[in-house]
């Protein structure tokens, strides 16, 4: 065997293992996102909050010897044409006990605009013993030019929080839906 050959196999056996590196690290870099989002959702960092049914929080015991304060924070991504506002600002809960409150939402622009709302809890740590029922954030929500809506968000606290936590913040960030504006563009296409 002569020396080109040897080096010709050293070079493919070097191609082989780059472009399957490549691709290890191209799936890794699609499926971080993913497993990201589970790792928070059940360790509730990163300000994620859980689920819970109606069945679930009727069934948690109440705990009526402590208080928490829930304060509430909105936002809009900076291109987005809503105001966005809780109706109040902070409640005082029982952890334990299922709360309800609203949040409205109003569509300033001459179009019709779809959004998705981002939930965050604050301190991120104790994110996990906020769980919620019923939350606009579960969907897309959709407004028509110059629409107001009120949304309800229910929620209860776990009596397994931290007694030294007192006060937590749910956080909202509405940004524009970019899936309609696909839908648009390829409902615009000519058709043959």
């Amino acid at each position: 065997m002569s020396d080109t050959d040897t080096q010709q196999r050293a070079t493919r056996r070097t191609v082989i293992k780059l472009v399957l590196a490549t691709c290890v690290m191209f799936s890794f870099g699609y499926a971080l996102v993913p497993l990201y989002n589970v790792f928070c959702t059940i360790t509730g960092l990163n300000g994620k909050t859980g689920r819970m049914t109606e069945a679930q929080a009727a069934a948690l015991p109440v705990d009526l010897s402590r208080e928490v304060t829930v304060e509430f924070v909105t936002n809009v991504d900076a291109q987005m044409p809503w105001d966005f506002k809780p109706i109040v600002n902070k409640v005082v809960v029982h952890p334990g006990v299922e709360t309800q409150v609203e949040f409205e939402v109003h569509n300033w622009d001459a179009g019709r605009i779809d959004g998705n709302a981002v939930p965050s809890v604050a301190p991120n740590t104790v994110a996990k013993y906020f769980k919620k029922t019923e939350c606009f954030c579960f969907t897309q929500q959709t407004l028509a030019p110059g629409e107001t809506r009120r949304m309800p968000v229910r929620f209860v606290v776990d009596p397994r929080l931290p007694p030294e936590v007192k006060v937590l913040t749910l956080g909202y960030t509405f940004f524009q839906s970019l899936k309609p504006v696909a839908e648009n563009a390829a409902a615009a296409l000519p058709r043959s």
